[in-house]
């Protein structure tokens, strides 16, 4: 790799957020862990599973278009402050419930309702942020691909220390570790200079910009459509994670430790495809890499759904995460490079909501099939969907220009 692989973190503020939002996703993807182990530990229902995950993202569907329309109206460093400090407040709750041992599931699921109201305003403020973050325009999609490694990376080793955490000490300390990890993010955030926030001049009511909003949607097919795909991805195909713990507690036949082992696999696939994207060179033709990423994801669930033995399913683990990952950071790069910046917090509000909406939807429904026709089966059902997805848009993208720049 040269070094324009790299180039985003020649900007200050940017490497500050980044590492302080390495340390803090790395503890999200703990408790996320912990959260479907001990719930799925509690019940042994997959419909439960996807009850807990609607419950923390359908708050972010149902608040996600106000958030943008707050993201676009205020100061987006403050905003993050705010969330950032109610994510850490969120997470010291649920430890000290699992401490002290007097938790019921209901209780588990409020919390996650919390988080869900709390990221509806995050996401929407979080991602524009990185425009103000990068000061050379040019580096804002390698900055982009690095903020999905982000995640990535913190998707790699936050199950499997998570699974080790909760063999060794349980999944309060899990909770804990997760809220202490917030201090970092927010240090970055107290730490980074930036330019002093100008309020918009004309401040229209909420309905009024949330319809602009929609209408300038309407009007940029650019971004509608692979708003759509994201929305179909993310309804359809992407709650495949709901049945991870069911495969590796009976599939497998493991414990906490193969749970967050196959969490970790499928992370290793994400981060690889992050690394693939921030090593794009302008001009890549991403059309391309969108349908054939999410190809990639199809293949992956329909080989990992009908494998009993672990080693063997791992490298389709790997697939999964590389076909999860790429469509989404390819979908968020296309949408930030094409939006024009005052309308940037609502199409993040849309994005938001096209995934935070559909995704615990499609939990609750991939929970529900998977109780009538086992995992395995409805595994294999959502690959097929995906590789059906990449098929109908692909002639729907190829007549289009955008992504190609």
């Amino acid at each position: 790799m040269n070094s324009d692989t790299f180039r985003a973190f020649r900007n200050r503020n940017y490497t500050l957020f980044f590492c302080g939002q390495s340390i803090s996703q790395i503890g999200t993807w703990m408790q996320r862990t912990a959260v479907v182990w001990v719930i799925y530990t509690l019940t042994h229902s997959t419909f439960m599973l996807g009850l807990t995950i609607f419950a923390q993202q359908f708050p972010s569907f149902l608040l996600s278009l106000p958030g943008g329309v707050v993201a676009d109206r205020y100061n987006r460093y403050k905003i993050l402050l705010l969330t950032q400090t109610a994510s850490m407040i969120q997470a010291i709750i649920l430890a000290i419930l699992i401490l002290t041992d007097h938790y019921v599931v209901w209780e588990i699921l409020a919390l996650s309702v919390m988080l869900g109201v709390i990221n509806a305003f995050d996401v929407p403020a979080r991602q524009p942020m990185v425009h103000e973050m990068v000061n050379n325009k040019d580096d804002i999609q390698n900055a982009l691909a690095f903020n999905s490694a982000v995640v990535n990376i913190a998707r790699l080793v936050g199950p499997a220390l998570s699974g080790i955490v909760l063999q060794t000490f349980g999944a309060g300390i899990c909770f804990s570790l997760n809220a202490l990890s917030f201090v970092a993010v927010i240090a970055s955030l107290l730490l980074m200079k930036l330019p002093a926030f100008k309020p918009p001049v004309l401040k229209k009511k909420i309905f009024a910009e949330l319809s602009e909003g929609f209408q300038y949607l309407k009007q940029t097919p650019s971004i509608s459509i692979v708003i759509l795909i994201l929305l179909f991805l993310s309804l359809l195909v992407l709650p495949y994670d709901t049945l991870v713990p069911v495969f590796a507690k009976v599939i497998f036949e493991g414990d906490a430790a193969t749970f967050g082992f196959v969490s970790s696999f499928i992370g290793l696939g994400a981060i690889t495809a992050s690394l693939f994207l921030a090593y794009m060179k302008k001009g890549t033709n991403l059309n391309a890499i969108l349908i054939t990423s999410i190809i990639v994801l199809g293949i992956g669930l329909m080989c990992f759904s009908h494998i009993s033995y672990f080693s063997v399913a791992m490298p389709f683990a790997v697939l999964i995460g590389f076909g999860s990952l790429a469509p989404m950071t390819v979908c968020i790069t296309i949408i930030q490079m094409e939006s024009a910046a005052n309308m940037r917090g609502r199409v993040m509000s849309y994005v938001a909501m096209a995934y935070f909406g559909m995704l615990p939807l499609g939990s609750l429904l991939t929970g529900i099939i998977s109780q009538k026709i086992t995992a395995p089966l409805t595994m294999l059902l959502q690959g097929v969907t995906a590789v059906i997805i990449a098929i109908v848009f692909a002639n729907i993208l190829r007549k289009n220009t955008f992504g190609k720049k």
